[in-house]
């Protein structure tokens, strides 16, 4: 690996909508200034291929930790993103085309500094669609955009959850039981294409948890409960985090999605789990939870994160 200065490029949405008290990127970002590193910050508007090299306009960004105005800028750069020490991607799904342009692009340096997750990875894992290899640990799912099979499904399992193949957040998720029109889906699916369809598991009303998994090893978790009248656990929802322990099985099931995931070259990965069953989501674009985590156990699992990233310099 060749040498850098000590640079962590930031690959986000735009700066100005993050949370300062909930985002995770933020906590990474202010370990890695902690550390040393100059902090640059673009969207994938700013990316560009010229002469066989990855540049992107950066904002150079000095943190201020939680405080109301969190960073300012201190220059901007057309920056050669081979020079720096780590990229992190950090910007929010959808994974449409916008986002697997960003991972072409940045699969060209990925020989030259570490990009966190690995690129290749990030476009061959879509995050629901990877689930098919754990169907053993998920309740009953299937993925189509055919309303005679989601038909088919909702007769045998009685109340069911469509999600978009490419959703993310807990956005758009529509619980189905007998009351619902054909008619209802049917629209659903024209606007949504490829779906998710699960059996419902009422046990969401007691919450899910989402598990830090870090370089293939479980490192920790929170419980997420929807809101009154919500089948939704996710934050940005209106669930609410707790803290928690992980049982036996759950530590199994996050032990073997953790292997793969290390072969295929995850570092920092969230999955989600209801009354012992993978829901589906394995968050691999930009994995979220770490600062209430932080909050609620004291741990900063920012440190983990970048402790073993420098272990590989």
């Amino acid at each position: 690996m060749i040498k850098h200065i000590k640079i962590v490029a930031i690959q986000g949405d735009p700066i100005s909508l993050i949370n300062r008290k909930t985002d995770t990127t933020l906590l990474l970002a202010l370990e890695a200034q902690k550390r040393g590193y100059k902090i640059y910050y673009y969207e994938t508007k700013n990316l560009s291929f010229l002469k066989n090299k990855v540049y992107a306009l950066c904002q150079e960004i000095k943190l201020n930790g939680g405080k109301k105005n969190f960073y300012y800028v201190k220059n901007t750069k057309f920056l050669d993103l081979s020079k720096t020490s780590f990229i992190l991607m950090r910007q929010n799904p959808p994974f449409n085309m916008d986002y697997i342009t960003a991972t072409f692009l940045l699969e060209k340096i990925s020989n030259k500094t570490q990009i966190v997750n690995n690129p290749f990875a990030v476009r061959n894992i879509p995050e629901k669609l990877y689930s098919m290899n754990f169907l053993k640990l998920m309740p009953p799912t299937i993925f189509t955009k055919n309303i005679y099979e989601i038909e088919k499904f909702r007769k045998k399992y009685k109340k069911i959850v469509i999600k978009p193949t490419h959703g993310y957040g807990g956005k758009n998720i529509f619980f189905v039981n007998k009351n619902i029109s054909k008619n209802k889906i049917s629209k659903y699916i024209k606007k949504n294409k490829h779906v998710m369809a699960q059996k419902f598991l009422p046990q969401i009303k007691y919450g899910d948890k989402r598990i830090f998994i870090i370089n293939g090893k479980v490192k920790g978790a929170i419980k997420r409960i929807p809101k009154k009248g919500s089948i939704v656990s996710n934050l940005g929802q209106g669930g609410k985090a707790y803290k928690t322990n992980l049982s036996r099985k759950e530590i199994i099931i996050a032990k073997k999605i953790g292997s793969c995931l290390k072969k295929n070259k995850i570092l920092f990965a969230g999955i989600d789990l209801i009354s012992n069953y993978l829901t589906g989501d394995i968050n691999i674009t930009s994995p979220t939870g770490l600062k209430n985590y932080k909050d609620l156990t004291g741990i900063d699992l920012s440190v983990d994160i970048w402790n073993c990233l420098e272990s590989n310099l």
